[in-house]
């Protein structure tokens, strides 16, 4: 099945998506940051064929996410290690884990815990701005244009909330 390109929407969103929205990436997101790195033991544990797994991993090393590199030679294996861009998906996951935790689980005790790696306390994830410390929330943020070269499609978003109010 055909999935639909977003890389010609002005939209961070959108284009993210195409990177790391195809079934199974987050996943295997997850489990290179849980540190599972080498192929085979990526598959088995997510119980993913061959061919997927190969083809989000190449979609993972084309946008710098992640990156091979060589552990053994004859044969040729490699391991998938997080770049820079890698490591900034990190609140991406914790912030699916998080939903996941409070809407999915509930009251249970979730699956997973972030600790602190000295403290081995237990993490409370929360998205906070880092010009003033304060929580982001829906309710206390609103959009607007950044740059002015997406003029255009900030005015046809203003004008599709202008219509959905009306």
């Amino acid at each position: 099945m055909q999935r639909t390109n977003f890389d010609h929407l002005s939209c961070s969103v959108a284009r993210t998506m195409n990177i790391i929205g195809e079934w199974w990436t987050p996943l295997i997101l997850r489990d290179i940051f849980s540190g599972i790195h080498r192929f085979d033991v990526l598959r088995r544990h997510l119980g993913i064929s061959r061919k997927v797994l190969t083809n989000r991993l190449n979609t993972l090393v084309e946008n710098e996410i992640v990156e091979r590199v060589l552990y053994q030679e004859n044969p040729d294996r490699y391991e998938y290690r997080l770049t820079e861009r890698g490591h900034d998906l990190f609140p991406v996951i914790v912030t699916l884990m998080t939903w996941g935790d409070k809407w999915i689980f509930g009251a249970q005790e979730p699956p997973v815990q972030l600790v602190d790696r000295e403290t081995n306390n237990v993490i409370q994830p929360l998205l906070i701005s880092a010009d003033t410390g304060q929580e982001i929330r829906y309710e206390n943020v609103r959009m607007r244009l950044g740059s002015p070269a997406y003029k255009e499609e900030w005015q046809r978003l203003q004008n599709a909330i202008a219509e959905s109010n009306s």
